[in-house]
């Protein structure tokens, strides 16, 4: 069982998030529901819950602050949230799961299922931490995002990522100090991680950070030269579009 606290200032959404677990995650309990940042916090410390569905915009401030309070006992949080751009690329760069109001069910128990398979409790604070980075840092500047290998989780700058390319159903990272990583994650899924950033697919394998262009050579589809020297393919159908993109950098 899977002992939760639903923070949501809405009554209604309270209550059709209720309804959905009942319905579609039988054996997650709500065990307690708050209505704001504060009252979290106490039932935080005194149910100690295993996972929290927490709201980012409630009346006493954002429910990120609720996870700078380090006397609070570990536990995996889902964001609720209306969408916020901002928000959910932080959330996405720290590998951390959301789920957008109005809250879909397949969704939902997606989510859940994460949980029951992983129950990082532990391992979610260095989560946390780069949420958190990044959320004081402004869009310009150098954010973190969290890689999470078979070894262990990587926190890495997204500026030194140099470009990703697919392996079936892993992802390799590039770096521009010359490290790689492999994730098991697909090249689709890291693309939809690192949206709203400065990264482009010119082809069905690659996806390229476009600080790191050097030139574009106009040869059958086309290919970028990158930094290190590395080249990639442009497929034909994305060649004017990569062109128009590298025209505006």
């Amino acid at each position: 069982m899977i002992r939760c606290i639903i923070v949501e200032d809405e009554l209604k959404s309270r209550e059709t998030l209720v309804g959905l677990l009942e319905r579609f995650c039988p054996d997650v309990m709500v065990v307690a529901q708050a209505t704001g940042v504060q009252s979290a916090r106490e039932m935080i410390q005194k149910h100690r819950p295993d996972l929290v569905f927490l709201d980012i915009e409630m009346p006493d401030g954002s429910g990120f602050r609720l996870l700078e309070y380090k006397e609070l006992p570990e536990f995996v949080v889902i964001f609720t949230t209306a969408f916020d751009q901002f928000a959910i690329k932080a959330i996405r760069y720290a590998a951390l799961d959301y789920l957008l109001k109005p809250i879909v069910p397949e969704e939902l128990m997606d989510a859940v299922e994460k949980v029951r398979m992983h129950k990082e409790k532990e391992s979610s604070m260095k989560n946390y931490e780069v949420l958190l980075s990044n959320l004081k840092s402004s869009m310009s500047e150098t954010r973190k995002i969290v890689l999470s290998t078979l070894e262990k989780k990587h926190v890495v700058d997204v500026d030194s990522i140099l470009r990703c390319e697919s392996d079936n159903y892993y992802t390799h990272f590039y770096f521009t100090n010359g490290k790689h990583l492999l994730i098991s994650k697909t090249l689709k899924d890291v693309e939809a991680m690192l949206e709203g950033g400065s990264f482009i697919r010119p082809h069905k394998s690659h996806l390229i950070n476009t600080r790191h262009i050097q030139n574009f050579i106009r040869e059958e589809g086309g290919m970028i030269t990158l930094s290190n020297g590395d080249r990639i393919p442009v497929s034909r159908r994305k060649k004017e579009k990569i062109l128009e993109i590298i025209h505006n950098l």
